[in-house]
């Protein structure tokens, strides 16, 4: 067994199965993690979820070439290495594969040795000897994940936070956008002033302007005494604007000033008062589309677009899947004060198949109420909800309503979400008022 192959992982792309199937029995003698793609697509998807430390490729192949796959692994991959080989070997084929970004380049047929070489030269390269990242821990400032699309957040996160950028968070609702923006506050020069969340769609529309600016004691009806607001509670620190996209018209011209001039009117103050705050805004909400549809504005969303990090759903983080879900049984089961329960092999398979229409805080919630429920140490596939399990009655049912099937759809995205209506509605893409106008519907998915 090679003495440095502890670890490292490796993809063969060849659309010729025994090329494939001798190379990958080669490299897993000699200790190797082998994965292997007949193609350039299914290759391309192993790289969005799984680090790879080097790729071997075959040159010529049906639909996409390997020289497109050695592009892209160049432009998209800092530390991936490629070694190409060809059954049609020339001195042009091979400046080619060299140009492009290969490591090194083999004609067929080759030595067993003549390969090992090449694998050992690539691999040995300082940026590739310089993989930490793999052996870091997965932990990085509450965030948690080892897939590529994690790591390049992790990356975004610690270049912003040596920044008083303004920044945008998008993503789809329960990735985890909060959790990113505290994570950039912790990695700033900021970290030790206070970080203050504001759900820009919980505040009502007539305390928009007093809650985040603050406001003076008979500045209107109710208004008892001095009050100050999320920014100056934040200055000298980081004001995290949570669902922008739902502030109204009149709040966006305000922030607007605020973001120019760095200072805010107290409601009911003649004058400005200055702050120093950082401006973090996040969304589940195309905010580009909006501005085109002349229902956010322009200026403020460049304002806020600085230093845009956009966090993937969990559906295309792959192995994090798992190690999301072990960690959550683990505080969830430490809560309860009893040992963190296993999963099976087959309840495995199902939570890192499954779509997770709502993102991390599904599979939290899914795994916090498995755990709760579990009668002994093993969590199996029969523990799993309903709507995770295979059942011969799902295929049949077709002559069943669109409302039946939407109420059922409703209940199962509740479900995952602990029952939470505000949560399921920013899910399913509709307002929290429609959920509650469908629950009242006979035959509807209500408690």
């Amino acid at each position: 067994m090679c003495a440095n192959s502890a670890k490292r992982r490796i993809l063969v792309v060849d659309d010729a199965p025994t090329t494939l199937e001798v190379i990958e029995r080669m490299l897993t003698q000699e200790g190797y993690q082998v994965f292997t793609s007949p193609g350039v697509p299914e290759a391309l998807a192993i790289l969005d979820t799984t680090p790879v430390d080097l790729v071997i490729t075959d040159m010529r192949m049906p639909r996409v070439s390997g020289l497109d796959l050695v592009r892209h692994i160049r432009e998209n991959l800092r530390d991936t290495e490629v070694v190409m080989i060809t059954g049609y070997p020339s001195v042009q084929a091979a400046v080619e594969a060299v140009r492009v970004g290969a490591e090194d380049y083999l004609p067929k047929p080759f030595t067993d040795k003549e390969l090992l070489c090449a694998v050992s030269r690539a691999l040995s390269k300082p940026k590739v000897r310089g993989t930490e990242q793999h052996d870091a821990p997965a932990v990085f400032h509450g965030l948690l994940g080892e897939s590529p699309a994690m790591r390049k957040v992790f990356a975004a996160v610690t270049k912003a936070g040596g920044t008083s950028a303004t920044v945008l968070i998008t993503g789809e609702s329960g990735t985890g956008k909060e959790l990113v923006a505290r994570a950039i506050h912790y990695t700033s020069p900021r970290a030790l002033e206070s970080f203050v969340p504001v759900n820009c769609g919980g505040i009502p529309e007539g305390l928009v302007e007093s809650e985040l600016f603050g406001h003076l004691k008979g500045a209107f009806t109710g208004a008892v005494a001095t009050r100050a607001g999320f920014f100056h509670t934040a200055d000298g620190g980081t004001v995290f604007l949570d669902e922008i996209a739902e502030m109204s018209p009149a709040a966006q011209i305000k922030l607007l000033r605020v973001l120019e001039d760095k200072e805010v009117y107290m409601v009911g103050a003649d004058r400005s008062t200055k702050i120093n705050v950082r401006i973090i805004a996040a969304t589940n909400k195309d905010l580009a589309s909006l501005v085109d549809k002349g229902a956010f504005r322009e200026d403020l969303y460049y304002r806020l677009k600085v230093v845009t990090i956009s966090v993937p759903p969990l559906r295309q983080r792959g192995g994090d899947i798992l190690l999301l879900a072990h960690r959550f049984a683990a505080k969830c089961a430490e809560e309860l004060g009893r040992p963190a329960p296993r999963f099976s092999a087959g309840v495995l398979r199902v939570l890192k198949s499954h779509r997770w229409p709502g993102n991390v805080r599904e599979l939290e919630n899914t795994v916090r109420g498995l755990v709760v429920m579990a009668d002994g140490d093993l969590i199996d596939v029969p523990d799993l909800p309903p709507s995770m399990r295979f059942s011969a009655g799902k295929g049949a049912g077709l002559n069943r309503t669109l409302a039946e099937v939407e109420a059922e759809h409703i209940r199962n995205v509740l479900a995952s979400v602990g029952g939470n209506r505000t949560k399921a509605a920013a899910i399913l893409g509709i307002s929290r008022r429609t959920v509650q106008e469908k629950l009242k519907k006979p035959g509807s998915p209500s408690a």
